[in-house]
């Protein structure tokens, strides 16, 4: 009877089991998903930061883990190597991956600089990516589709919505037509699907609020399409953040249907939110949405491989042991690989002789994870020359860092704040030291936390000689919460010189609390 018992209310567990939205609260924007046999994939906007096109993996839906980038180096002109001007919010963004059976060959597709398409390619998502092709014509906000005949097809436009077919290596435009001239007014987003003979693609009317469209054709994939509201205004699943828009559907190997979404939550960034999604029987998708709005929370989807180790749910230490950096780093534009170096710590050499954080080379960046974290990080300081300056920045176009700043053998730690870009991301201001503490020794241990929810928005920072015991320095720091920079605050671990190009810091530990 106990034994009975005791299976009766396992079922009733597992059956009742919910998850919460945000699925992931870190910067993972413009995302597309879809799903190889067991294993989902969910890839992402970085814009500026390198490598790009950040990969997520997961088996559940619900816990995620970074498998890699599909671009590993923005070679899109001398701006992005911070070499005589910059490349902020360009880049990845808005882009798609998919899966070819047919060749066992995952294509990245993105439109870089509004100019020329990108096209990568690899045999698995963790694997050796290349620049495979490059079409001489943006695909804006592209969706890519792999038809049940094995033809690749790709959605992309705003207002205007276009399909073009790829050749049949999926490497060159072979055709291409206006399938969808909009009546809703400005649409973008499109995301491409083939569904029981049916073709849909998905698209965004952006603003507040937001609308969420499908288009959907019968004859095929050059239509004609027929369009149907998915949602308006679906709420606000993260207290404080906006509604859910763009995104991408999938299913799952038991036929249930999912829709990925994202929320704006700056300063933060952009943060995938799940709900459920089903059809009806003539073929149009509706959003499971609870009284209207996107439900904070759902039952747990019905998989049976539901193992996955999350990358984001618990505290993590990295001691930079080597060989590779872990897929959760990557550079604020790319870096000078002649300057750096993994193994028993992280090495930076200065890298570039300036004032301005935001034209340094070289500064290794990590998400802030929501809503409220903690990077400490510790460093050798011996070889530290005059005029460097070395720490931990709460990075974006609004920014501050605390660090070690050494002026003519005159060594402080510090806090600087008001560093500020323009609205073309220009530097306007290197900003100002606003507390200091003097410093001797040959360790450091710096501080940055966050609360990066968008009622919150406040840094601080703070300081150890021991590792032990930490001393707060500066105050409070109010984070930017304007969307323009489209990217997230990030924790942003820095070294440069005012003076002359030499000196290094070791970073032995960084740990995300």
């Amino acid at each position: 009877m106990k034994f009975a018992l005791l299976i009766h209310l396992f079922f009733v567990a597992v059956a009742t089991a919910t998850f919460s939205n945000p699925i992931i609260w870190e910067d993972f924007a413009d995302l597309d998903i879809f799903r190889v046999e067991d294993t989902f994939y969910y890839s992402a906007s970085n814009m500026h930061y390198s490598p790009g096109a950040p990969i997520l993996r997961s088996k559940n839906l619900v816990e995620w883990e970074m498998a890699g980038h599909s671009v590993p180096e923005l070679a899109f002109g001398s701006g992005y190597y911070l070499d005589g001007g910059q490349a902020y919010i360009q880049g990845t963004w808005a882009s798609s991956l998919r899966y070819r059976p047919s060749t066992s060959t995952y294509y990245w597709i993105g439109c870089i600089d509004f100019s020329k398409t990108y096209i990568y390619t690899a045999s698995a998502v963790d694997g050796k990516w290349t620049q495979a092709a490059v079409i001489n014509s943006c695909y804006y906000d592209v969706g890519l589709l792999v038809a049940a005949n094995d033809t690749m097809y790709a959605a992309y436009g705003s207002s205007n919505i276009y399909v073009s077919e790829l050749s049949s290596d999926g490497l060159r435009e072979v055709a291409s037509k206006v399938v969808y001239e909009s009546d809703v007014g400005y649409i973008e987003g499109s995301r491409f699907y083939e569904k029981d003979g049916n073709f849909y693609i998905l698209t965004v009317k952006p603003g507040s609020p937001s609308s969420e469209y499908v288009l959907k054709s019968t004859t095929g994939p050059w239509g004609p399409y027929t369009i149907q509201e998915l949602f308006t205004d679906a709420g606000n699943p993260v207290p404080g953040c906006g509604n859910p828009h763009q995104g991408g559907i999938v299913d799952t190997p038991n036929g249930d249907w999912y829709f990925m979404a994202f929320v704006d939550a700056y300063p933060g960034g952009r943060i995938p939110v799940l709900a459920p999604l089903q059809w009806d029987s003539d073929g149009w998708p509706s959003v499971n949405l609870v009284d209207g709005s996107w439900s904070t929370t759902y039952d747990t989807p019905n998989i049976a491989a539901s193992s996955t180790t999350s990358s984001f749910q618990a505290d993590s230490t990295d001691n930079f042991s080597g060989p590779t950096l872990d897929a959760q780093w990557e550079w604020n534009h790319n870096p000078d690989n002649s300057k750096w170096s993994i193994d028993s710590g992280l090495t930076l050499q200065v890298a570039s002789v300036t004032n301005d954080l935001y034209s340094a080379k070289n500064t290794l960046t990590h998400r802030i994870r929501g809503p409220k974290s903690s990077a400490t990080i510790q460093f050798s300081t011996s070889s530290i020359k005059a005029g460097g300056r070395a720490g931990l920045a709460l990075l974006r176009d609004s920014s501050a860092w605390i660090g070690i700043v050494n002026d003519d053998g005159d060594t402080h730690i510090g806090v600087t704040t008001g560093l500020q870009m323009d609205s073309d991301w220009n530097t306007i201001s290197t900003g100002e030291e606003i507390a200091s503490v003097g410093f001797s020794g040959d360790q450091v241990w710096l501080r940055a936390t966050a609360d990066i929810q968008p009622t919150v928005a406040t840094g601080q920072f703070a300081y150890s000689l021991d590792g032990v015991t930490f001393t707060d320095l500066g105050g409070d720091y109010s984070l930017n919460a304007t969307w323009e920079f489209f990217m997230g605050y990030r924790y942003g671990i820095f070294n440069f010189a005012t003076t002359a190009l030499e000196g290094s810091i070791t970073v032995s530990q960084f740990v995300l609390s």
